[in-house]
């Protein structure tokens, strides 16, 4: 079961109002030779600062999230982990690096569990040490930069380290964010002093912060390099922090820091309507899980119900149903646990699993199925929750980065260190490690990376050449924005700023939610009469994307964000 939890949504939504018909439209972004799209204004400037130097695509990512650990401290940066995927036009070649967070070598199989035997709740295990994993998103900028950069390494800190140095303004986003965690952002007095004033209430909208910790520790890193951080005294300083925690201390040692490494691996790719939809593979499940969306749809004429079709969207729920059975039961860590990923997108297998599919009513139960391949595992759910930040780059020369980084839930941890958030990322684990007789996948072990739901993603068009890249934030639901906008663009013939900010629906359970004000909330009775349990819900939707029109590049953000994209 998919667990989403409607009280964490809240630190992160910003309402929509409600609009006329399902394609919502937004002014185009200029055409251009590159740019770059991001949930923040302060941190696509950033990005877009690097390309406008001579930069690549890498490099403007990179630094992009170096610039989101500043200015949008709740969600992602140097405190987490991410995924890239990577186009290089010379060669034509698709490159994807996991910089997810490790668990401690000591952790084991209890490590969620409470003295009963049973899981603990989400929020008591969420805020302290224990939660932390290794961050990873440094190896990560290290690899890609030997890989794909073309400026100097310390010239990607240098855009982060001035909004830090000198000040960055409170956003609405932010300070809602603050209001509705408020004891976990003050489970350290450097959170509270930061980020609260002396009245205990959260800096207003527009008050400027500055952030000297984080300025040093970015100073140096850009100096003397990432292994610095791993080895030096900011990973002794992470260590301290997360083990004399106020909350929950941690077993992590300065060796699980040292011996942490990004890697590159092997990208995840199908076809969709003679598109080829590229993606990352486990532990991320959003390759694998997005793809057998789109293939178990492809049988139907989407392209002629439309975004207005409450029969297309029913189609849709279906499809995401059955493709979140096969992720709970069998993504994990594919250096701890057999993951059968050619048997998951295998178009045979997919053909079965769209074939229990019907255009007039609801699966009344839907379980995993079996791919080729797949070991003997069960389904657990995990406390993944929304939060997170998708971004964008594409440089002059036709270079293509998609990039989703994390701390999991908003601001993480809640523990502090040289002036950033540590994420929660272990949470992402399922805390039962079996049921029904069967090891649980994605169960905490020592070592071991968590399954994700973080789904950068890269199309290629009938001619070969890249047509969209496209991510999203929001915990569980950002497979679904993703192969929401693919349908969009390709079914629909929307543009990727349509496509991102057409209404949601994500799936909870066997119920599914539709997003609240919106005309799909309108298609309740439609949706019910087809057996389905529906709700509608407000959605923490985030998603952000670069589309290649007429052989220029026009940047897509979500309206529901503070996102924008910029041309270079």
């Amino acid at each position: 079961m998919i667990k989403i939890l409607p009280l964490l949504l809240a630190p992160l939504l910003v309402s929509t109002a409600c609009a006329p018909q399902l394609v919502a439209t937004a002014p185009p972004q200029a055409a251009a030779r590159g740019a770059v799209s991001s949930a923040d204004p302060r941190a696509t400037e950033a990005g877009r600062s690097i390309l406008a130097a001579g930069g690549s695509a890498a490099d403007a990512a990179l630094a992009t999230m170096v610039a989101l650990t500043v200015v949008e401290p709740q969600s992602s940066g140097i405190g987490g982990g991410g995924f890239l995927v990577y186009h290089d036009e010379a060669s034509d070649r698709l490159s994807t690096f996991d910089g997810r967070e490790e668990a401690p070598a000591a952790a084991t199989q209890s490590r969620f569990l409470g003295r009963d035997g049973k899981p603990l709740p989400f929020r008591e295990a969420q805020a302290g040490g224990r939660s932390v994993g290794v961050p990873g998103n440094f190896r990560l900028m290290e690899l890609a930069h030997a890989r794909h950069g073309k400026l100097p390494w310390a010239r990607l800190f240098e855009p982060a380290i001035r909004l830090a140095r000198d000040g960055f303004m409170i956003t609405p986003r932010l300070h809602q964010a603050l209001r509705n965690n408020e004891s976990l952002v003050k489970l350290t007095a450097w959170g509270r002093d930061t980020y609260y004033g002396a009245d205990g209430q959260p800096l207003a909208v527009g008050t400027s912060v500055r952030n000297p910790e984080l300025a040093r520790l970015l100073e140096a890193v850009a100096a003397r390099g990432p292994d610095f951080y791993y080895n030096g005294p900011p990973a002794q300083a992470l260590v301290r922090a997360v083990t004399t925690a106020p909350r929950n201390p941690s077993d992590m040692t300065t060796g699980d820091v040292a011996t942490y490494d990004a890697k590159e691996r092997e990208p995840v790719c199908g076809v969709y309507r003679n598109h080829r939809i590229c993606g990352m593979g486990p532990p991320s499940s959003g390759a694998t899980t997005v793809l057998a969306i789109l293939e178990q749809v492809e049988r139907f004429d989407l392209a002629a119900l439309g975004p207005d079709s409450p029969e297309a969207w029913h189609l849709i729920a279906e499809s995401m149903r059955l493709a979140y059975a096969d992720r709970e039961a069998y993504i994990g860590d594919p250096d701890h646990v057999r993951v059968p990923v050619a048997g998951l997108v295998d178009p045979a297998y997919l053909a079965s699993r769209s074939a229990l599919i019907s255009p007039d009513r609801a699966l009344a139960n839907v379980a995993a199925g079996t791919p080729p391949g797949a070991p003997r595992v069960t389904a657990a759910a995990d406390g993944e929750v929304p939060s997170t930040s998708h971004f964008v780059a594409v440089d002059r020369d036709g270079n293509v980065a998609s990039y989703t980084s994390t701390i999991e839930a908003g601001f993480g941890s809640g523990v502090t260190v040289d002036g950033y958030f540590l994420n929660n990322q272990l949470t992402d684990f399922s805390f039962v490690p079996s049921a029904n007789g069967a090891p649980v996948a994605n169960r905490v072990e020592g070592g071991k990376r968590p399954r994700s739901s973080m789904a950068p993603t890269i199309a290629y068009g009938p001619d070969g050449e890249v047509r969209i890249a496209v991510g999203a934030a929001g915990g569980p639901t950002i497979i679904m924005q993703v192969a929401k906008a693919l349908i969009g663009v390709i079914d629909w013939n929307l543009s990727a700023q349509a496509a991102i900010a057409l209404p949601g629906l994500w799936i909870r359970g066997d119920g599914i939610f539709v997003e609240d004000g919106t005309p799909l909330a309108a298609m309740i009775p439609a949706l019910a009469a087809k057996g389905h349990r529906v709700t509608a819900g407000e959605a923490p939707f985030k998603g952000n994307a670069i589309e290649r029109v007429g052989g220029r590049w026009v940047g897509a953000a979500d309206p529901r964000s503070e996102g924008v994209s910029l041309p270079e």
